[in-house]
């Protein structure tokens, strides 16, 4: 498959493309260099992004609904209002990314690294978050309703206001953290 003559294929070099609005729903992007990429609105749902670069890529209100990003280098990505629902992020570099308002319900964020991640009015019900770094994470009024935070790190983190209910907070380390409302 192409777009705009580029390759979509696993490893291609997409860096800096702007892709925003397409439709490329089960596409392979493995080990695929799209740092700096805009990709706003598009619809990678299903998509194989393993060990993708995504480095400062734009994907606000993308659709990465079951996509599979594991092992993925995220830093500094918007996915504002982005759609991450059932998504595989294990083990995800995801340090100072934004995702303000995304939906993260029931997705895979095993031993992700969100240090410094913003993730104000995110909704992470259901999510496995176990040994999650968040530390200096922003999670200011997310939705944690059933998420597993086992062993996660929180030290630092701003939970203000979150929705905390049966969420598992076993061994969690919280050195710091802000649980208060306002």
């Amino acid at each position: 498959m192409e777009i705009n003559e580029h390759k979509i294929e696993p490893g291609a070099l997409l860096d800096g493309v702007n892709f925003s609005g397409v439709d490329l729903p089960e596409a392979d992007l493995s080990e695929a260099d799209l740092s700096e990429a805009k990709l706003i609105g598009a619809n990678l749902s299903e998509a194989k992004l393993f060990q993708a670069n995504l480095n400062h890529a734009d994907l606000t209100k993308v659709n990465l609904t079951g996509s599979n990003l594991s092992y993925a280098n995220l830093l500094l990505v918007n996915l504002t209002e982005a759609n991450l629902t059932k998504a595989d992020l294990f083990n995800s570099n995801l340090t100072k990314a934004v995702l303000t308002d995304a939906n993260l319900s029931e997705a895979k964020l095993f031993q992700a690294n969100l240090n410094h991640a913003d993730l104000t009015d995110a909704n992470l019900e259901s999510a496995n978050l176990t040994e999650t770094n968040l530390t200096e994470t922003n999670l200011t009024k997310a939705i944690l309703l059933y998420a597993n935070l086992s062993g996660a790190n929180l030290s630092g983190a701003n939970l203000t206001g979150a929705g905390l209910y049966e969420a598992n907070l076993k061994d969690a380390i919280m050195p710091n953290g802000k649980l208060h409302k306002d």
